[in-house]
């Protein structure tokens, strides 16, 4: 049962990764040119067409942090043990998929390159010991 817990917990905080980011997209209006309620269809025309807007990648390396740390809350809830390293998980796994995206789609520029693995490790830690903290107290306090 314990699988389950943790498998679920990794789905839903990539999950509600991938939504802030897709959210985070779709607040300015410029950046809303697909019609699908996230960008990830058309991932490729997206970034052809972002390709030297240099405002919308440093708010992607924003969003993308913003997006590990609550993904790794998430994914640290609902764990019941280990909350910090499943947070840091939910990093790797965005890192990984970040990475892929690089790889495949050549429309990035190099400071993104760069930002993204200063980006995702430590955000999704501070995540996982925000959860790991307030779990602390409670245990104190009762």
């Amino acid at each position: 049962m314990e699988f389950l817990r943790n498998t679920l917990a990794v789905v839903v905080g990539l999950f509600v990764s991938a939504m802030v980011i897709s959210l985070g997209i779709r607040l300015n209006a410029d950046w809303a040119t697909f019609t699908n309620f996230t960008p990830f269809q058309n991932w490729e025309t997206f970034l052809e067409k972002r390709q030297n807007d240099t405002e919308f990648y440093w708010i992607l390396l924003l969003l993308s942090g913003i997006s590990a740390t609550i993904g790794g809350v998430i994914s640290a809830m609902i764990v019941r043990y280990a909350k910090v390293a499943y947070a840091l998980l939910i990093g790797f796994i965005l890192l990984f998929l970040a990475m892929l995206d690089i790889i495949i789609f050549p429309y990035h520029p190099t400071f993104y390159k760069i930002g993204i693995f200063l980006t995702f490790f430590p955000f999704s830690w501070v995540g996982g010991k925000i959860v790991s903290v307030i779990y602390d107290k409670n245990k104190k306090i009762s």
